[in-house]
């Protein structure tokens, strides 16, 4: 025996027969609208269906929209969450909104789902295999947010095309990736799978101190304790280095032309740079040093010429040539 047809869509001709009952006019251009129609099987689809399901997903897709914008002022308004705790609250009401939109779009269209079980079925299969990515970075992205081990504000380490490391701030968690602005404006999105599994550098993950390193090269006939002395003075001169802790100086080697030193000093404004706190601690120490006389290296090469006959030609002529030069 064959299996009943599936009903036809409902939605709008409830609709229709609610306008024909509150006005005859509207009631008779909904019918009219109603009886240009394509009929395939059992199956009947009229101009106003079409018209009707067009409005009706417009229409909750705006209220989606409206709701979401709605429901993410409110959560911004709310003191008692932090950044973290906000951002997993919207990813979370954005699902549940945009569910509960579904699940009404179809209420509202009269769409039998028991007749669409089978296509259904593997549409939601195909649906599994095309998104397993993106439902894996959604996840991803709401453990980040629940274990608050990457943030928004976060800095952390990202590398380039190139493999050269630099470091960017966190500007928002997205449902697909991370995004992730550099210094120099440059924006990387990371995907949130890549962030969980993969080892992160977050350099402001239980502390945002950043100890910045500046190495400095003294001359050999410099005095060594002034030096240091100007090095540590450098550091407490600029402007973002931290007082606590203090600036320290190490001694790292003899070098060819000089005495290696690293200035250590400690910021906690990260995402601000890291490049032009080193610029300003060498700006400050450059005029110290002018002020004290302390020299820097310059490069220098010892020459040792072995004897021969060669070289005992060469000086001979060099030396008559002096000799018959006028003075």
């Amino acid at each position: 025996m064959a299996a009943p047809a599936p009903e036809p869509v409902t939605g709008a001709d409830v609709v229709r027969e609610d306008l024909a009952e509150r006005s005859q006019t509207i009631g008779g251009i909904a019918n009219r609208l109603d009886s240009v129609a394509v009929e395939l099987g059992d199956w009947r689809v009229s101009a106003f269906d079409v018209i009707f399901a067009v409005g009706a997903v417009l229409l909750v897709l705006a209220l989606a929209m409206l709701a979401q914008r709605l429901t993410r002022a409110a959560l911004r308004r709310v003191s008692a969450l932090d950044g973290t705790q906000a951002v997993l609250a919207e990813k979370l009401a954005t699902i549940i909104i945009w569910v509960v939109t579904f699940l009404v779009g179809v209420d509202l269209l009269g769409i039998d789902l028991t007749a669409l079980t089978v296509f259904s079925g593997a549409f939601g299969l195909a649906i599994g295999f095309g998104l397993q990515k993106t439902f894996g970075n959604l996840i991803a992205g709401i453990i980040l947010l629940l274990d608050k081990s990457i943030k928004p504000g976060d800095v952390i380490a990202v590398a380039d095309q190139s493999g050269q490391q630099t470091f960017g701030q966190i500007r928002r968690i997205g449902i697909r990736a991370v995004s992730v602005t550099t210094r120099d404006e440059r924006e990387y999105l990371i995907p949130n799978e890549n962030l969980m599994i993969n080892q992160v550098e977050n350099w402001s993950y239980s502390s945002k101190n950043v100890r910045v390193q500046v190495p400095v090269g003294v001359s050999y006939d410099a005095d060594m304790a002034l030096a240091e002395k100007l090095m540590l003075e450098a550091a407490a001169k600029a402007r973002r280095v931290l007082a606590t802790p203090p600036p320290t100086v190490w001694w790292n080697g003899f070098g060819d032309n000089a005495v290696n030193f690293t200035i250590h000093c400690w910021i906690n404004d990260p995402e601000e740079g890291v490049g032009n706190v080193k610029s300003d601690v060498l700006k400050q120490l450059w005029t110290l040093f002018k002020d004290h006389g302390v020299g820097l290296p310059y490069p220098q090469r010892d020459l040792n010429l072995k004897d021969s006959e060669a070289l005992e030609k060469l000086i001979h002529a060099l030396e008559a040539k002096r000799a018959d030069t006028p003075q």
